[in-house]
């Protein structure tokens, strides 16, 4: 996406063959059939439409980004639109018996699966996170006042662009919704820039965060303003604390910030190397539990955990090779059972508290439980 004078600025907005690159001189080619197949220099087939012989006429990449496959009467057989990958462009949707979910990218230098996926289920359009370590995805976003309805199930949840005034000065940028079979649905406005930003698009990062970028030519150094982010310091929806990895591998986060590593000696200085001891053995003789007070796990804020007594969450996690830690609510008495730890976040509330494993001993026999002096 961009404007042809200056191509250097162009953003990729889709993918076909995710995970799967192609070498150089590969080929693209729409056959007599009406398939459209991407096959590597030796002739493996990388990726393809499955259109043949369904009467398409046609390939074309229409003005809103859309790359579609169309039959004699203008039908479109295939579209782009119904395969994202973790973009959505003006006018594009998540719908119900279709792609339900964008999926961030693994890194820069890989464009396989990541970790993170926005995911429209049956009442909410929610975002998770799956790492090695845990058996299932983990919802760290499901906000009251995004996309949420009662009754269900969502129809689409579209991003667009549209003109809210009649000179076309101010354009809003918004998730509108639909509930299936039903006249319920809304609009969420998330960006108002005040000029036309029709050349938007909102894309899951491969940090789990959610922004939409627009083209504006008066920005030369880069042409394209960040105009939403979903977590950040003044966000409205939560501060980037509740990004699974805005900490790295073990770290504590407040206001945005990484501030410390968390030890069984206490709070370190925050440095990109933070991470949890190595357990060298599921043998309860071998590792200890050590406290953090006044922190909160990405998990605890929208998973209810379980309403168990604080000495039972923690037997569950002694028992559990895979557990890492837990997190407890002294107050409501519920715990969450920890695969992977990643951020923290520091909250006032001091019933708060989360139980980390560590080895009783590191290599040489030191203790890491170093007694305080009185």
């Amino acid at each position: 996406m961009g404007l042809t004078r200056s191509e250097s600025l162009f953003r990729w907005v889709w993918e076909a063959n995710r995970g799967n690159p192609v070498r150089e001189n590969a080929t693209l080619t729409f056959g007599s059939d009406g398939n459209l197949v991407l096959a590597d220099v030796d002739g493996r087939i990388a990726w393809q439409t499955n259109t043949a012989n369904k009467g398409v006429t046609g390939f074309k990449v229409l003005p809103n980004g859309n790359m579609v496959l169309h039959d004699s009467k203008g039908n479109f057989i295939w579209q782009s639109f119904d395969y994202p990958t973790d973009t959505l462009l003006a006018g594009q949707s998540l719908r119900l018996g279709g792609a339900t979910k964008l999926v961030s990218r693994a890194s820069a230098m890989n464009n396989s699966d990541g970790p993170y996926s926005l995911v429209m289920e049956s009442k909410a359009l929610v975002l998770y996170y799956k790492a090695s370590n845990t058996p299932r995805p983990i919802l760290y976003f499901n906000h009251e006042f995004w996309v949420n309805v009662r009754k269900g199930p969502l129809e689409y949840v579209k991003f667009n662009s549209t003109s809210e005034d009649d000179e076309g000065t101010a354009y809003g940028l918004n998730l509108e919704y639909q509930v299936a079979n039903s006249s319920t649905g809304g609009t969420l406005r998330i960006g108002r820039p005040n000029y036309n930003n029709t050349l938007s698009f909102l894309r899951l990062g491969m940090d789990g965060n959610l922004k939409v970028y627009t083209y504006y030519d008066p920005v030369f150094d880069s042409a394209w303003e960040v105009t939403f982010t979903l977590f950040s310091r003044d966000s409205f929806w939560g501060s980037e604390c509740q990004l699974p990895e805005r900490c790295g591998k073990f770290g504590l986060c407040e206001d945005s910030q990484c501030v410390a590593c968390p030890s069984p000696n206490g709070l370190l200085g925050w440095s990109k190397d933070c991470d949890v001891k190595k357990l060298s053995s599921c043998n309860e003789k071998d590792f200890n539990y050590y406290k953090l007070n006044g922190v909160d796990h990405f998990m605890t804020t929208y998973t209810r955990g379980n309403a168990i007594k604080q000495d039972e969450c923690g037997n569950k996690c002694t028992k559990d090779c895979k557990c890492m830690g837990y997190f407890y609510n002294q107050e409501t008495s519920r715990c969450w059972m920890a695969y992977d730890l990643k951020a923290l976040t520091r909250v006032a509330n001091s019933t708060h508290v989360a139980y980390i494993k560590a080895p009783k001993y590191d290599k040489a026999g030191i203790s890491f439980f170093l007694k305080k002096k009185h």
